[in-house]
């Protein structure tokens, strides 16, 4: 019996809902057609409006400081990945390593505590702060739906006041749902006409402390920030100042190809061992490779400067006249060549002394060889000093010797192949000297020629030939 009362219960209560949710149906129905007045409060919908603003300008602010606060956290973790980098590259032995690993340790700290603090003193505050919003809104919600009520009520009343036929026991029970409905709608509204003209005045407090706090933090943040970077900034003083001697400017692409001036070519090893692998360096001097002096360095070859994005050509040097006589090039290995100082053409005399000299047979020969044999820089230069003595001839005189040949070399130390235009030396191997086929595309340091094994094995130019670092050779004809 219990449990059907229950029953009972249940369903008298859904019901009574349903009709509740039909009268509020038809009398904003009837509102909206004109045909019932409805209870206004002009106020009150000022209030409603603050509220919703405000509610819009709580929930922004929410977002943005959690943004805030993700990118704090994002910043911390690519400081902390700096500070671990700056650990690994500081090698023990270097001064002031304790007083990084230190610093780095205390810079981490500090991020975390502001991060932190952020989140207690502002985010924390702020999710207080539109806590109270939700169950405003409710309120209001429901507050509307007591006045339609009491609207529905007071109508219903009125109807009943107004009929020809008069139920007394029907006007009376009326009466008495418009006194609930209203004192249940008055109550609603006198607590929030209290309540949302606090809240709608609290905001500029809440903004003030929100923002104060956060400034305040990141005030004190960057003073302690500010301290220790101070403090690394010594201690890299301190390490710069005892390596000194050892940091050096890093040039622009083109300059890393040119020797300085009175650097004809790049310096071999010394002592026979191969070269080592060109490497950059920044703020210490290039390591020499085993048995190698220091700057010992391999020249790029050509094929390695046309790749990569274009840049400036390098200033064209001007070979001095203090040149080795082994880098004068001669035109055949058995004629007797003058010897022919590689001059600027404002150099004339120099030249006219060696000119001058007695000439023996063969001498001509040479001389009609040279603009097809030597390059582009000797022809013009040898033929402004001789004033035009020098003719040009076609090709070399030697059936058994590669089309242009100009002198012999022999390796001195091993040097590996970069790329595929590089001869592969071996220490005691010959090369055959032959000029390039584009003067423009040699490079200082750089010669062109074929293994002279190579050149009797196959007598194929094309697949032999290459190019080698001059100074890992030595002139042998």
């Amino acid at each position: 019996m219990a449990e059907m009362g229950s029953k009972g219960v249940t369903a008298g209560k859904i019901a009574s809902n349903v009709q509740k949710k039909l009268t509020r149906a038809q009398e904003k129905v009837l509102q909206k057609l004109g045909k019932a007045d409805e209870t206004k409060d002009e106020q009150f919908e000022q209030c409603v409006q603050n509220f919703n603003k405000q509610l819009t300008e709580g929930t922004r602010l929410q977002k943005d400081l959690r943004t805030y606060l993700a990118s704090v956290k994002a910043m911390h973790e690519a400081s902390k990945k700096l500070s671990e980098c700056l650990q690994e590259v500081y090698e023990p032995e270097w001064p002031g390593r304790d007083e990084a690993n230190k610093i780095a340790e205390n810079n981490d700290l500090l991020w975390m505590d502001y991060h932190q603090k952020l989140v207690d003193q502002a985010l924390l505050t702020m999710d207080t702060y539109l806590g109270q919003f939700p169950d405003i809104k409710s309120r209001i919600a429901k507050r509307g739906r007591k006045l339609v009520d009491y609207d529905s009520a007071r109508h219903h009343y009125e109807s009943l006041q107004t009929a020809k036929k008069k139920d007394e026991a029907k006007i009376a029970k009326a009466e008495e749902e418009l006194i609930k409905a209203q004192k249940v709608f008055e109550e609603m509204n006198v607590d929030l006409q209290e309540e949302l003209p606090s809240l709608w005045n609290s905001r500029v407090g809440f903004y003030v402390n929100t923002f104060q706090s956060i400034a305040g933090l990141e005030e004190n943040f960057h003073k302690e920030m500010s301290k220790l970077n101070q403090n690394l900034n010594d201690v890299l003083v301190s390490l710069e100042k005892q390596h000194g001697s050892n940091t050096f400017t890093v040039k622009a692409q083109p300059s890393d190809n040119v020797p300085e001036k009175g650097n004809k070519s790049p310096s071999p090893p010394p002592d026979g061992s191969p070269a080592a692998t060109p490497e950059i360096r920044v703020n210490h001097e290039p390591e020499p490779a085993s048995g190698a002096s220091p700057g010992a360095t391999i020249p790029k070859s050509p094929s390695q400067l046309r790749k990569g994005p274009p840049v400036p050509p390098p200033p064209k040097h001007t070979p001095s006249k203090e040149m080795k006589q082994e880098q004068i090039l001669s035109l055949f290995d058995d004629a007797f060549v003058p010897e022919i100082s590689v001059t600027t053409p404002s150099q004339p005399a120099e030249a006219s002394e060696v000119v001058g000299g007695a000439q023996e047979p063969g001498e001509t020969a040479a001389s009609e060889a040279a603009s097809s044999s030597l390059p582009a820089v000797v022809v013009e230069t040898f033929s402004a000093t001789v004033n035009g003595a020098v003719e040009g001839s076609s090709g070399a005189g030697r059936l058994d010797l590669p089309p242009g040949f100009m002198f012999k070399v022999q390796a001195q130390h091993d040097y590996t192949a970069t790329d595929t235009d590089e001869l592969q030396l071996k220490a005691g191997d010959v090369v055959l000297v032959i000029p390039f086929q584009n003067p423009e595309e040699q490079d200082e340091g750089w010669l062109m020629g074929v293994k002279e094994s190579d050149w009797n094995d196959h007598k194929e130019l094309e697949k032999c030939r290459g190019v080698f670092p001059e100074n890992f050779t030595e002139r042998v004809q």
